[in-house]
């Protein structure tokens, strides 16, 4: 597999998994008020930010350690 090709797929399992995760995250930690306020909207920014960093490396991983066993 190229170079293109694994950033493809570490790109796209990463973004998946992110938001997947984000959302789920998000709706468990993240009060849905009325009115939703900056801190609400930090929260849901930071994990957002922290699952989508983790799950790029996992995935870099993931595709590395495939590819590398071939």
């Amino acid at each position: 597999m190229d170079d293109d090709r694994k950033k493809r797929v570490i790109m796209i399992l990463a973004t998946a998994i992110a938001y997947v995760l984000a959302s789920r995250l998000a709706d468990r930690f993240v009060d849905q008020p009325e009115v939703r306020g900056i801190r609400d909207d930090l929260k849901e920014g930071f994990l957002s930010a922290a699952s989508s960093l983790v799950l790029t490396i996992v995935a870099s991983v993931v595709i590395r350690r495939l590819v590398g066993g071939r």
